[in-house]
């Protein structure tokens, strides 16, 4: 039952990350309600969930090679540097630690899940600075992506709306690479940290690979506002969860 479980979650995480996003709400706490400790939970979701995003960018090649207002190579930098870090940050938090904060990390991938598109739309609409000022937030949002990860591409197409970008799917092609990358580093320092529950990463790895080439399918017959509606009633049903049982 519990495989069924992880399978279940993590195919249907591939479709909510290839169409809506925020397909973590549902890897987490399935692993967490497996019996997999928070922390491994965390790190071992991001194995599972990591080649989506890749597989993602590379479909949006194309928009990726028109983009000009970026300096790709630096943006990708600092992404890697501070997955890194806070993949790092991740492992030298004790366990206990990260118990007590994981409520108010899904309160904030909920809260920015539900309305980050809005307060993105805000910013690309009255506010733009400097590639320095832009690569020193997308530093920060890269350890905060390494760390937990939660709404991490609403962040990043807010900032790249800062940057003054306007081509959507150059965005998203751009987000999906960056996301991509800065799991994949964090998934480097995971498997050295033996932070990754193997079995549980395997099973869930090929049901989201299935659920994102699915996705593809969903994303013709069910409109994304329905799924981002699903997604965060699931980030609120977890917050409360975890909150509940929380100590």
């Amino acid at each position: 039952m519990l495989t069924l479980l992880l399978i279940v979650s993590a195919f249907f995480a591939g479709v909510l990350n290839a169409v809506a996003g925020g397909g973590s709400f549902l890897t987490f706490p399935a692993l967490v309600m497996a019996g997999v400790p928070p922390l491994n939970a965390n790190a071992t979701s991001t194995v599972a969930v990591s080649p989506g995003a890749l597989a993602s960018a590379y479909g949006y090649r194309r928009e990726l090679g028109r983009i000009k207002e970026v300096n790709l190579p630096a943006f990708l930098g600092v992404s890697l540097v501070g997955g890194l870090l806070g993949a790092l940050l991740l492992l030298w938090t004790p366990q206990r630690v990260f118990e007590e904060i994981i409520p108010w990390l899904l309160l904030f991938a909920t809260v920015l899940f539900a309305f980050g598109p809005k307060v993105s739309a805000y910013i690309r609409r009255n506010f733009k600075v400097g590639h320095n000022a832009v690569l020193i937030v997308q530093f920060f949002i890269a350890i905060y992506g390494g760390y937990f990860g939660g709404g991490i591409g609403i962040l990043i197409l807010a900032t790249l709306g800062v940057f003054g970008l306007t081509d959507l799917h150059a965005m998203n092609g751009l987000k999906a690479l960056v996301s991509g990358c800065l799991n994949a580093v964090a998934v480097v320092a995971f498997v050295f940290g033996g932070a990754v529950y193997w079995n549980e990463a395997l099973i869930m790895l090929v049901a989201a690979m299935a659920g994102g080439y699915a996705g593809a399918a969903v994303a013709r017959h069910i409109p994304p506002p329905i799924l981002r509606k699903f997604v965060i009633a699931v980030g609120v049903a977890m917050t409360v969860y975890f909150f509940f049982t929380k100590g």
